[in-house]
């Protein structure tokens, strides 16, 4: 069986700087509309939460857009949305009962390639009715993200931003979304030219694609992560390289920021301490680790 992560493994190294971009949320204003019309209504629909729905969505919708969760893979992303649902009041109230998930628990906290494939092959291996939901509910958000999410440009800056790293940086996707959608989407804007490599979740997680890519001999104060979650910092910060916010909400301007200044930078060798503090404290004021019904 091919590896999946073999085109990171493959990649060669051309330039003396790297840099590695998450893709929703940072590249493309994607994440809204794929989990308030894509992920949410599947995860109300499979998992069976309709007498609670108001409470999954805004569970849903704050683990996956509006907190430090932002960003994480789609699998963690449920448990969490479950579990928060299992100890609200107002679910409880309602003689809410969660699912129990243990075996999903157990598969997310030991699968090192978190998606779809790994998936199949646990189902087909070892088949029970709880990692069979998961895998259809799984395949049904992805086929509602084929359909629905479409004609999303990039962020302004973005383009311009990639056309001035072409000439210094070796770039790749680094992102937690399957591929198939990633490669969709950066190919639909024409952009996909500027990678090397697009990283999806089943080439492993953001800080294995990383850590491969540091293995060409990066100098790591040459090596820069831009993304617009805290995963993308911890995977970055990880593998000791360098880090570039993109603020939720403020993503027009925090590309423009790095167009103008922050690359300029990095290129030059001042973008290391006090500067990357400074944005990365800003970044930390974004996303609360609380939810606002807990407060």
């Amino acid at each position: 069986m091919t590896n999946p992560a073999q085109k990171l493994y493959n990649m060669k190294k051309e330039h003396d700087f790297f840099i590695g971009i998450d893709s929703d949320g940072c590249a493309f204003d994607t994440m809204e509309i794929k989990h308030k019309e894509c992920f949410t209504p599947n995860i109300i629909n499979y998992w069976d939460l309709q007498p609670v729905s108001k409470y999954a969505r805004e569970a849903a919708e704050f683990v996956n857009l509006y907190s430090k969760w932002r960003g994480i893979n789609r699998f963690p992303a449920l448990i969490s949305v479950i579990d928060l649902l299992s100890e609200r009041k107002e679910c409880l109230d309602r003689g809410f009962k969660a699912p129990d998930i243990q075996e999903l628990r157990d598969w997310a906290a030991t699968e090192t390639k978190l998606g779809n494939p790994a998936l199949k092959a646990r189902v087909a291996s070892n088949p029970t009715p709880l990692m069979d939901k998961t895998l259809k509910w799984s395949m049904a958000v992805n086929d509602t993200v084929t359909h629905m999410v479409r004609n999303v440009p990039p962020f302004p800056y973005l383009r311009d931003s990639l056309d001035k790293m072409k000439k210094q940086c070796d770039v790749i996707v680094v992102s937690a979304t399957p591929n198939e959608a990633l490669n969709r989407e950066w190919n639909e804007h024409d952009i996909d030219k500027y990678v090397k490599v697009i990283a999806g979740q089943e080439m492993g997680p953001k800080k294995e694609h990383l850590a491969i890519a540091l293995e060409k001999g990066y100098g790591k104060d040459k090596m820069l992560m831009i993304g617009d979650a805290p995963g993308d910092l911890k995977a970055a910060k990880a593998n000791g390289l360098l880090f570039y916010p993109i603020n939720p909400g403020n993503e027009e301007a925090s590309w423009k920021r790095f167009l103008t200044e922050a690359y300029d930078r990095f290129i030059a060798g001042t973008y290391n301490g006090e500067y990357e503090n400074a944005l990365i404290a800003e970044f930390d004021t974004y996303l609360p680790d609380t939810p606002p019904w807990k407060k």
